[in-house]
This record gives C-alpha cells, sequence and structure tokens, in this order.
C-alpha cells in the first residue's frame, strides 16, 4: 500500500468514504429537539443490544450517557451513525431528516460527527495539515495537502485551533502530541466540518487531571454552538460537565435527570454505582 492510498483509507476511516460530497439538507429543529430515538432495537445472535430505546437530544444540549459495560451505548451511537441498522424503532435528526435512509457518509454529511476513545489523526503530518484535510470540502485526498485553502476555510482553522487550544502546536507532527492533545486535535477535526451534533465517546480515558479538565473545559465551550452527547464512565468528570443524565441498562434509558437525580436513584445504585 502506497502513502497516498494508506492516507485515503485513514480518511475514510474518519470521515467516512466519499466525505463532503453532496451533503443532504440538516433536519429541521425548530421544535427544539435534534435527535430523537424511539423503541429502537436491535439485536446480535438473540443477544438484545437495544431493546425499544427511547431517546430525545435537544439543539444545543451537552448530554452526558453512562451505564454498564453491555449497557447498549456504543450500538446506540453505531445506529445514529448508520453503522448499525435496527431491527425496528425510527432514528431522526431533526424533523425532516430520516437516518435509517441514510448511508454513514451521507450521516455525516448532514451534520453529525463521531469521535471514538482511540484518537484516529494522521501522526505522519502536522496538526495544521491535519485540519486542512479536514476542512478541505470537496477536494480530493491527494490534492488537499499544498493546495491554497481560500479565505473562510483559514478562517475556520484558526477558530477551531483557538478552540483545542492548539495554536501554538500548528507546526507539529500530530504523532508527537501528548495523548490528551490528539484528544483535542479529532475533536478540532470534526468541528472543522461544523457538525451540529457530536458523539465523543470516553474522552478522558487515559488523560493526566491536567488534561482532563481542559477537556471539561472544551466540551462546555461547544455546547449551545453544538448538540454534544458524552458517553463516559469516569463519574467525576461526568458530574464536572453534565447539564442532564442518561443511564442506559440492558439497551433501554434506566434514569434521566441531573447528576444527582441519577446518583441518588436506588435503581442506578443497584445496577451501576453500586459496582
Amino acid at each position: 500500500m502506497n502513502a497516498t492510498t494508506a492516507l485515503r483509507n485513514g480518511w475514510q476511516k474518519v470521515f467516512g468514504a466519499g466525505a463532503r460530497s453532496a451533503r443532504p439538507a440538516p433536519g429541521d429543529t425548530s421544535h427544539g429537539t435534534i435527535l430523537y430515538l424511539e423503541d429502537i432495537s436491535v439485536s446480535f445472535d438473540g443477544f438484545k443490544a437495544l431493546n425499544a430505546l427511547t431517546l430525545y437530544i435537544d439543539a444545543g444540549e451537552l448530554r452526558c450517557i453512562i451505564g454498564p459495560n453491555g449497557a447498549g451505548k456504543t450500538t446506540m451511537m453505531d445506529v445514529i451513525t448508520g453503522k448499525t441498522r435496527p431491527d425496528a424503532g425510527s432514528a431522526w435528526f431533526g424533523q425532516t431528516t430520516d437516518l435509517l435512509t441514510l448511508s454513514e457518509p451521507q450521516i455525516a454529511e448532514a451534520g453529525i460527527g463521531r469521535k471514538f476513545q482511540k484518537p484516529t489523526v494522521f501522526e505522519q503530518h502536522t496538526v495544521m495539515e491535519n485540519l486542512e484535510l479536514a476542512v478541505a470540502g470537496t477536494k480530493t485526498i491527494w490534492t488537499t495537502l499544498g493546495s491554497p485553502l481560500d479565505r473562510r476555510q483559514h478562517e475556520r482553522i484558526e477558530e477551531v485551533l483557538e478552540t483545542i487550544r492548539l495554536q501554538d502546536r500548528r507546526s507539529m507532527r500530530a504523532g508527537m502530541l501528548s495523548h490528551g492533545q490528539k484528544q483535542w486535535l479529532e475533536i478540532g477535526m470534526l468541528l472543522a466540518q461544523e457538525p451540529r451534533l457530536l458523539l465523543v465517546d470516553e474522552p478522558v480515558a487515559g488523560m493526566t487531571p491536567q488534561e482532563v479538565e481542559r477537556t471539561a473545559e472544551l466540551l462546555l465551550s461547544l455546547a449551545g454552538k453544538h448538540s454534544v452527547m458524552v458517553v463516559e464512565h469516569d463519574m467525576d468528570f461526568v458530574r464536572s460537565i453534565a447539564r442532564r443524565v442518561t443511564v442506559l441498562h440492558e439497551g433501554h434509558v434506566l434514569a434521566e435527570g441531573t447528576i444527582d437525580e441519577v446518583q441518588n436513584d436506588p435503581r442506578v445504585v443497584e445496577v451501576y454505582l453500586g459496582e
């Protein structure tokens, strides 16, 4: 595999094949809700990963999702992003975009970005080059690097660098960044595409206390401008960012409310916090 092919495959892994092509019209959020999951069920070889799951996310909301292993958190994100098709139920992005009719790249183009637990950045390229790839628009991967960006693209990259606080690392190879900085860069690569809904999977795993604190500040700064769903096991971190928390158990919503409400719910203590 040559370098061009490897880079193209890496791009498709992060952003989906055909990224930035024929972006579907974004969902209508005039009713205040950006994500509707209703009665979603998914089974794998007889095991129900999701069991009539119903969940709503408001526009501009930061929602934390917690639950024991096997609760269905990853499968739920797989359904939202088109990786997994449910056996039953409906999934809508705003009022008008039926996620179950779209492919993974189309869902990304509609405005849903996903950050996996392990950072996926192009380590042989600089921070700036990584962001250039993300903001490149309809250009193909092999013509992006070294091609001139327009003023809006430059402005967008500068905005993202400021948001993720990597302005002074712009010329550094991504492979030289700390674990936390790689996580922020990948979040920045998604932000460069201006998603309306950002799914973030265990963002602080393996981070130093200082990086955890900075990540909390970053995610809080995104709320309002974007809707953010954070899946996390670190309850101290959840408490530091959570406005509303949803607890999943056995593929459905067990409890929902403020962090204090869910932590004091006897059912949550029994199945999750008491572990």
